[in-house]
């Protein structure tokens, strides 16, 4: 693109525009964060001798916006050192800054005539060519540019973030009248490309597509919940992960988002809705009234439907509200019949499909619910979008829902549901009813391998949008089918000569299969006509290991030369992996721990999703890492100590660093920071958009064929030996004596340094890769003997969580 964002201006330094600042952060990009300037001193400044005048005073509402974005949880900042490239001012003494940047977003309170001052201020100091947007959740964008130039206007637009925005795919963008078409198309380039964002274009209507049909679900669930007399954990039980939508379902994203946020985001749309017809949904139902009287707003507040109440003896326990008493109550565990079977139904589509026919209370309520939100959303869709998937995926990317609601109304069978509704009196719209009656049975449809959806404008089916950046790999096995694989394994053609190696296994566990894969995959790409190899995959995880029960059960029968066999099989894969001669490329994503982390490291390149959570974890299960974990961090950390200097350099502080990152089992809660950790090389990818992920792998596997790859020499490391131990061991032994942990603890820390150090070898003998493999899995099976370790895989299996002895 000809343009290019190299610096921003972010006005206002709240929870949204920190977070906003935050991410530009993020992927590289200098922002200035501006807020206005306090009328009052706090009394600490007083106490410092400041006045209104000082800097730090002045500024004090961007550092406080600063300082919470890094102190988030869920983090902001893929590394807290990216707060560097912020540089925090205030409307009046710094608005002159905006002159300097290529895009200015503002992010002040939702107030329409506060937001016009701001931007006729703005334009005092814009430069012509620079983009201007607002983060609005739903204030008309064309009214904030009543009195702009004609000029300022046609670089204006809607730029809706949701919260946090790190972590939402989902990025609105909504024109205004005379926004130049050309901003609107960089813009989404800009978001998808560069900030790894799902782009839904909008109109400008009230609230836009995910907060009026969002908003529209929660005030109806509300207004249902009291009528029926459900209870909030029940509601929550229902609406969850069986309707597929996020654990936190109801009540709990209510207390998260903070029900002052409904609120407002609510009383936005009722008043911007023209006709009293169009209000009505969004009347506040009374038990939101009443909460927000009483200041229960949620986790802020520390009650909303929830509170948590402290025991005598330290523990917690989480109250429910009652909503006929307004008392906080202990919460009574539902249970409904058509919930138990619906956890066995794996299908998303067929388990909403099964529990809208359910006769129980449950089944009531997802019908009941259900009904009212797809008759909503096909009742606005022609005024908020021009397609079904623009509203299909905001509340897919918007609200974490794994169906949109007209993919869900497919799922339930729209003929069938339409007919039920119409029975029950039920207002269809027409544009439903003249798709129905021309004989289509569906929203969507695939077609000769295409995915079609319905237009109500044509009245027809057409291709749904696809970028050539996009990579399913369900889509390619259907089209093409696979290469090779077995149960464990798919080998997939990407094209252009390159491979994709899927896991598929339970779990995306690594077991004999896997491995046996792994051989599969590197014959056939050894062959003429493939140029290199991507090993990822696109399920909810990249891998988590290895199959941890078959460790216990060999563990448990004594079998432990069979674990070693699997421990060498694992370690021979990788290292076949590492010095294949054509390049390989790692492409992980969410978590990638234990062996996962382990197959990542043994890549030639990592191209990590930026949301990738990495790390060698074995120690919280009792053991070490042994699929060449210990040898690869080993490496990396010397790799990082000067070469060629006129003294000779002390490798132990890099030793030591592999050993605190795997005796810690420290896990790297991004792509940036497992480069931080030593799990990627400073030379490794970060892709941030989830969408595009493959095709930066395929690009790079190219890339490197192209610069003619040759795979690696095979590595020696110069170990420290029993001197250099004994300093690790001095440290296990005072954190043991401190109580700090427990003598199994440092048994497992006393092996890692062993292995680390060489075991048996003289300080400053150089070793071979597999000498310290044949290290950590001795080492390995040795832990397996122990009761302690097969007690903590044991609780792991049955808890979903380390065991702390």
């Amino acid at each position: 693109m000809p343009r290019e964002i190299r610096k921003v201006a972010v006005l206002g330094a709240g929870v949204m525009g920190a977070g906003i600042a935050a991410h530009l952060a993020n992927v590289g990009i200098p922002s200035y964060l501006l807020d206005i300037v306090p009328r009052e001193l706090t009394e600490d400044e007083k106490k410092k001798g400041l006045t209104l005048e000082s800097p730090e005073v002045r500024n004090r509402f961007a550092a406080q916006g600063l300082d919470n974005a890094l102190k988030a949880r869920p983090a902001a900042f893929y590394v807290p050192e990216s707060a560097d490239l912020i540089t925090i001012g205030n409307f009046e003494d710094n608005l002159d800054w905006c002159g300097e940047v290529d895009w200015i977003i503002e992010v002040i309170i939702e107030k329409l005539d506060i937001k016009k001052s701001l931007l006729e201020k703005v334009e005092k100091h814009w430069k012509p060519g620079t983009i201007v947007s607002s983060n609005t959740s739903g204030i008309s964008i064309n009214a904030m540019l009543e009195g702009r130039s004609a000029e300022f206007k046609k670089h204006f637009l809607g730029t809706h973030f949701f919260n946090p925005p790190r972590y939402m795919k989902l990025l609105e963008l909504i024109p205004a009248r005379e926004t130049d078409p050309e901003i609107v198309k960089y813009m989404k380039w800009f978001g998808e490309t560069v900030l790894g964002k799902g782009i839904v274009m909008c109109k400008d209507t009230p609230n836009f597509i995910g907060n009026r049909i969002g908003v529209f679900g929660m005030l109806e669930c509300l207004r249902y919940t009291t009528e029926k007399g459900y209870t909030v954990e029940e509601v929550d039980a229902i609406t969850g992960r069986p309707m597929g939508r996020p654990k936190s379902a109801t009540f709990r994203t209510g207390d998260i988002v903070g029900l002052d946020t409904l609120y407002h985001v609510a009383s936005n749309v009722y008043d911007c809705m023209p006709t009293p017809e169009a209000k009505k949904p969004f009347e506040k139902p009374p038990i939101l009234e009443e909460m927000m009287k009483r200041k229960w707003l949620g986790d802020k507040t520390k009650q909303g439907f929830y509170k948590v109440e402290r025991n005598p003896d330290g523990s917690k326990t989480i109250l429910a509200l009652n909503l006929q008493t307004m008392e906080y109550v202990p919460q009574v565990k539902p249970d409904f019949p058509s919930l138990k079977a619906a956890k066995k139904v794996t299908d998303v589509g067929e388990r909403l499909k099964m529990l809208v026919s359910a006769e129980d209370r449950a089944g009531q309520f997802v019908w009941a619910m259900t009904k009212k939100g797809l008759l909503y959303a096909a009742s606005v869709a022609q005024e908020i979008a021009d397609d079904i998937f623009s509203i299909d995926n905001a509340m897919k990317w918007g609200f974490n829902w794994e169906l949109g609601p007209f993919e869900s109304w497919d799922a339930i069978g729209l003929q069938e549901s339409v007919s039920r509704m119409t029975a029950e009196g039920e207002e269809v719209p027409d544009w439903v009813k003249d798709l129905l009656e021309s004989g289509r049975t569906s929203f969507y449809k695939e077609e000769s391998g295409r995915k079609l959806y319905y237009d109500w404008k044509t009245r027809s089916y057409l291709p749904l949008p696809t970028d050539p950046r996009t990579f399913v790999l369900a889509d390619i096995k259907k089209s093409r089918g696979i290469v090779c694989g077995n149960m464990d394994v798919s080998l997939v053609d990407l094209g252009d000569g390159v491979a994709c190696l899927e896991f598929h296994s339970q779990a995306q566990a690594i077991g004999p299969g896997l491995i046996e894969g792994i051989y599969m995959a590197l014959e056939e790409v050894a062959k003429p006509g493939w140029v290199g190899l991507v090993v990822g995959n696109q399920a909810q995880n990249y891998c988590v290991g290895a199959n941890l029960l078959m460790v216990v059960m060999y563990a448990n029968e004594g079998k432990f030369d069979d674990i070693a066999m699997a421990s060498r099989q694992l370690q021979d894969a990788l290292m076949a992996m590492k010095y294949f001669p054509k390049p390989v490329v790692t492409a992980p994503h969410s978590l990638a721990l234990g062996g996962g982390c382990e197959i990542v490291m043994h890549g030639h390149r990592v191209v990590a999703a930026a949301e990738t959570y990495m790390g060698c974890v074995e120690f919280g299960v009792g053991l070490l890492p042994a699929g060449g974990g210990c040898k690869e961090l080993l490496l990396r950390n010397m790799e990082s100590l000067p070469a060629g200097g006129p003294l000779p350099v002390d490798p132990l502080p890099a030793v030591a660093r592999a050993f605190e990152t795997i005796a810690m089992a420290k896990v790297a809660t991004s792509g940036p920071e497992s480069i931080k950790l030593g799990y990627m090389r400073p030379t490794d990818r970060i892709s941030v958009s989830r969408d595009f992920h493959f095709h930066d792998a395929k690009q790079e596997v190219l890339g490197m064929a192209a610069a003619g790859f040759r795979p690696p020499k095979p590595a020696k490391v110069k170990v420290v030996g029993e001197d250099g131990r004994a300093t690790l061991l001095a440290q296990t032994y005072q954190l043991f004596k401190g109580g700090y942990i427990s003598a199994h603890d440092r048994l497992i820390a006393n092996k890692i340094a062993y292995v680390l150090t060489g075991g048996q070898a003289p300080a400053g003998a150089e070793v071979s890769e597999q000498f310290i493999l044949d290290l950590e899995r001795e080492a390995f099976v040795e832990l397996c003997r122990e009761e302690k370790s097969r007690e903590r895989m044991q609780y792991m299996l049955m808890n979903n969580k380390p065991l702390r002895n």
